[in-house]
């Protein structure tokens, strides 16, 4: 690498046309980004990229490319936050996580889509969760808070290191009221547990879930059907947790049974309950902080991992808010 910087010229040698459309984008838009964010010059021929810049800024930009080479080895797409993320772990000398994170695959999508943490702190969530009874994950739409644990609840079922799969969350609504909606209450809740759903659609597919919901194995359910029951040998996954009241945060969580495991995700930002009223989120990952078997993570704008577009409204939002605090 360092004859080729001081010639101010690399090539990497690509294994195959899925890994230069990976690594290029649509329209080649990553090799523009990557562009941008160092300064050198990308074109791709054939299955080689040709760098070009600076020795510094070749060298920068080889390391990012390199940093993803199992991502787009593989065909997996690369995204403007996967750019980000590997500048990131050069800037702050953690190269070793970062390639650790390339290698941490968690299951493969119904779409044959490789699934891993994309950013270094969604990496330090997946790990808290494999350790730890219960995690709480606050973070921001988009941060893969609800997806990354649902990923790892089907992997420990298909494993047989749990039972059964429990994912629920608060009816809150936000703006509306359940009883204007049509149908009884399972029909009337559904909507609001749509977002489970689709996650394991995308892991198992409809009609493998159909099948396992069928049989009790995977329960969708909201939250007040928890009371009074023990949760044992089973990966509960609370969703939007931010809608919880203190009490029912307190009562799922002791709902807790012998070889079980919690995930309790929830946007701290996005509260649909009365105003005034505490969320249970917010106490409970207070409370719980520090405590042995509990991990808190908390997930911010630079993990959302949706169209760009999330990122830049959840920090506009923050700066917004963050001015209110100073003001008020």
């Amino acid at each position: 690498m360092s004859e080729a910087a001081a010639s101010g010229r690399f090539v990497v040698d690509l294994p195959h046309p899925e890994a230069a459309l990976a690594l290029s984008g649509p329209s080649e838009q990553i090799l523009r980004q990557l562009e941008a964010l160092t300064g050198v010059s990308l074109v791709m021929r054939g299955l080689q990229l040709d760098i070009t810049g600076r020795p510094s800024q070749l060298e920068r930009a080889a390391a990012v490319v390199e940093l993803l080479r199992s991502f787009w080895q593989e065909g997996d797409a690369i995204s403007t936050v996967d750019l980000q993320t590997a500048l990131q772990a050069l800037d702050t000398n953690r190269r070793q996580d970062h390639q650790a994170m390339g290698q941490q695959v968690l299951a493969r999508s119904q779409r044959g889509q490789l699934l891993r943490p994309r950013t270094l702190r969604q990496k330090t969530y997946v790990e808290a969760m494999e350790r730890h009874d219960l995690t709480f994950a606050l973070g921001p739409a988009g941060t893969g808070k609800t997806f990354l644990a649902t990923v790892l609840a089907v992997r420990m079922l298909s494993e047989r290191k749990v039972e059964r799969l429990i994912l629920t969350r608060p009816a809150v609504e936000a703006g509306e009221r359940l009883g204007f909606l049509p149908g009884d209450l399972q029909q009337k809740v559904d909507p609001y547990l749509r977002p489970l759903y689709d996650a394991l659609h995308a892991l198992m597919g409809p009609e493998k879930t159909a099948a396992l919901l069928e049989k009790g194995v995977i329960e969708v359910a909201p939250l007040a059907y928890m009371r009074g029951r023990t949760l044992a040998e089973s990966f509960v996954i609370l969703d939007e947790a931010q809608n919880t009241t203190p009490a029912q945060m307190r009562m799922v969580l002791t709902r807790l049974g012998e070889r079980s495991r919690m995930v309790v995700t929830g946007d701290i930002t996005q509260v649909d309950l009365p105003p005034g009223q505490l969320s249970g989120l917010v106490e409970a990952a207070e409370v719980l902080d520090g405590v042995e078997g509990v991990a808190v993570c908390r997930l911010t704008a630079a993990d959302v991992v949706r169209h760009p577009l999330v990122q830049r409204v959840v920090e506009a939002y923050a700066r917004r808010d963050k001015g209110r605090t100073r003001r008020g």
